[in-house]
């Protein structure tokens, strides 16, 4: 009995001295490492960007002098620009301001009388309102608009006047394709108003559908 309780003592000094042993080898499971997580994208901040697109529309016109009526068609053509905004993201929602300026060869082209319109330039100043699917943004927008309205009436001759009483309605879709560039496509409707032409008491104005694409760099 006492030879099977001192191998008893011995076998259990071994098992722990190898426990000990085995606790001061190096581990194999090597230094933990925190987890990584990739940045929340926002779109809050201010971007600048550049957009090109085309305009076709109408032109709203009356009697010259009482004797004929303007005849003038519809005009569309080119148009592009550059645009600034800031936008600030609350939870889903994206609110937002945007100022552009556009160059435009905005053409009714030339009736029989010599009659033609033509605006060259136009530009906006709008608010935007969104909803974030993270890097997607569908939004609509509206706000005042401006811009020239070249009138030529034949036998009469030709006045430029700059329209500031307009609005733009409209609205779009926004990419993130990166956290800095945005991509965008849009649909504007703006009407310049109409303004009184050569104290004739004729009103020349114009209205127009603008479909473009823009991209945007995001501070």
């Amino acid at each position: 009995m006492k030879k099977f309780l001192l191998s008893s003592v011995a076998a259990l000094g071994l098992v722990a001295a190898g426990a000990a042993s085995a606790a001061d080898l190096p581990s194999r499971k090597g230094p933990v490492v925190a987890p990584v997580y990739a940045p929340v994208f926002t779109w809050t901040g201010f971007y600048v960007g550049a957009n090109a697109g085309y305009g076709f529309g109408n032109v709203n016109a009356g009697t010259v002098f009482g004797n004929r009526t303007v005849n003038i068609g519809d005009l569309d053509g080119f148009v592009g620009g550059g645009q600034v905004g800031y936008n600030y993201q609350m939870g889903q929602f994206v609110v937002g301001v945007e100022a552009d300026i556009q160059g435009a060869d905005l053409n009714s082209g030339s009736s029989f009388f010599g009659d033609r319109v033509r605006t060259e330039y136009f530009g906006t100043v709008r608010g935007r309102v969104g909803v974030a699917f993270d890097r997607f943004m569908p939004y609509v927008t509206g706000g005042w608009a401006y811009g020239n309205v070249k009138t030529t009436i034949g036998g009469v001759g030709s006045t430029d006047k700059t329209h500031t009483g307009g609005y733009a309605v409209g609205g779009g879709l926004e990419y993130a394709f990166t956290n800095n560039w945005t991509a965008k496509v849009e649909y504007l409707y703006v009407d310049l108003g109409e303004k009184t032409v050569f104290n004739s008491g004729v009103k020349v104005g114009t209205d127009f559908s603008v479909v473009r694409a823009g991209l945007n760099y995001k501070f």
